[in-house]
């Protein structure tokens, strides 16, 4: 039993879940005290022990059905069934017959019941990214990656095939079972390859609804607003910031609610023998977020950008701190010019003096990794990341793993895509990865969604 967990837990951590000495030992002595053949208290055992968080419970779930469920485990070899020795044998003509590769070898390891090193192959595909002087960038190195394995396969279960035919025209017919048991298990290793594990975000808070504050003005797409609908617009939003600016004033001014102090209270009252008694209240100002915004000024997005950009410069007389970039396919940092130019100049020069190239590709994924690398110190557990964008990346390498440390870093992260939900995840949409790793995410393509936003965020 000993054996089989620590094997479980190799491949456990091969999978990128993190399992510690101390939590196998608790595992080791919790399985003592229950009946391990019982299946439901096995898995609800190593379950507590290894899923830390909701997000790590499918992946363990998946890793569970694997090892115990699919590989099945050395129990299921009953004279009846398979012939362990007749397994072996088969295993031993195909390593003869195939090429001797790391690939390779993970895949005949995993027909043998050892999926660890195809794990870390998996592991490895998922985090390979193309070469650094590549002049065009593309997710192709993982996609090839993928490819590789799969020929690999491939070329296995013709081996297997072939070893069938000869085994059935042999002296030996019940030698049929183990190839047909081996051929489930690369059905369920090309499975593997193929299917996209994503992670679980159960406590996503996915807006679909709002508020419709204007009937007509409100409800038009940014796409499709004429020059007199913009400065109607403009009206509506200033007005919506001076709301914000009292409203936050007004937060802030505000003393006298609260806890009660009961201390200060009493002390108060000593002066005056209690008579009067003044009610003190605890003195904790509110919080002020601080706030990082990363906005798509891309062709595609172009028409919603003038509006994200004039939402994100309205946030800075509200918060405490908020730290502004524009991007298509890095980050270009435009606090200065929020701070020191009026909210149209300030908009104008960002799309015009700013060294960011309009002719460029989006790429997400390098401008995640290009903020990861410099701008992590400016995330703490205080911030709210805030992305604009409609996450079309071209197909390049999405990186959906740096938005992942990203997320762990702040207090939350927030996704505003212009573009209407059902068009999310289609072409080279990236969408339906990238929300997996966000707190909220919401369309915000017209004036009605925009305010609800702001209200949520600020009020």
């Amino acid at each position: 039993m000993l054996n089989l967990l620590l094997n479980f837990i190799t491949a456990c951590r091969t999978s990128n879940l993190r399992v510690s000495t101390s939590e196998v030992i608790d595992c080791a002595r919790q399985l003592e005290l229950i009946d391990v053949t019982d299946e439901d208290q096995f898995r609800a055992t190593l379950r507590a022990n290894f899923a830390k968080s909701r997000r790590d419970q499918r992946n363990f779930d998946r890793l569970y059905h694997l090892y115990f469920h699919e590989m099945r485990p050395e129990c299921e070899f009953t004279p009846d069934t398979l012939d362990r020795r007749e397994l072996l044998e088969i295993l031993d003509r195909l390593k003869e017959q195939m090429e001797n590769d790391p690939i390779t070898q993970a895949i005949l390891d995993f027909l043998s019941g050892n999926p660890t090193s195809y794990l870390a192959e998996l592991q490895r595909v998922e985090k390979q990214e193309e070469l650094p002087n590549q002049t065009v960038r593309s997710n192709l190195s993982q996609l090839s990656g993928r490819l590789e394995i799969m020929l690999r396969i491939n070329h296995a279960r013709n081996r297997l095939v072939q070893l069938q035919t000869d085994i059935s025209s042999g002296e030996s017919s019940g030698r049929r079972l183990p190839a047909n048991h081996l051929a489930d298990r690369l059905d369920t290793a090309s499975a593997m390859i193929t299917q996209e594990i994503r992670p679980y975000n159960d406590g996503l808070r996915q807006v679909k609804t709002y508020d419709k504050h204007y009937t007509d003005l409100g409800e038009r797409s940014f796409a499709s607003l004429t020059e007199k609908e913009i400065e109607e617009m403009r009206e509506v939003i200033k007005q919506l910031v001076r709301k914000m600016k009292d409203m936050m004033s007004r937060r802030y001014a505000s003393r006298s609610k609260g806890i009660l102090d009961v201390k200060k209270t009493l002390r108060h009252a000593g002066k005056f023998q209690g008579v009067p008694m003044v009610i003190k209240y605890r003195d904790r100002p509110l919080r002020k977020t601080k706030i990082v915004a990363l906005c798509d000024v891309s062709g595609s997005v172009w028409s919603a950008a003038r509006f994200m950009l004039n939402m994100i410069y309205s946030m800075q007389d509200c918060f405490s701190d908020v730290k502004s970039f524009a991007f298509i396919c890095g980050p270009t940092n435009i606090t200065d010019i929020f701070e020191k130019n009026e909210v149209n100049s300030a908009i104008e020069k960002v799309l015009t003096d700013t060294d960011i190239n309009f002719n460029a590709l989006t790429d997400y994924g390098e401008m995640f990794y290009q903020f990861h690398r410099d701008n992590m110190s400016l995330l703490n557990k205080k911030t709210t990341l805030i992305i604009v964008g409609d996450g079309r990346s071209n197909y390049h390498n999405p990186r959906e793993k740096l938005l992942e440390d990203l997320r762990a870093k702040c207090r939350r992260v927030i996704w505003l895509n212009p573009e209407p939900e059902q068009f999310w995840g289609t072409g080279d949409s990236e969408m339906n990865v990238y929300k997996a790793f966000c707190h909220e995410v919401r369309p915000c393509r017209n004036l009605n969604q925009l305010i609800d936003f702001i209200e949520d965020l600020v009020f």
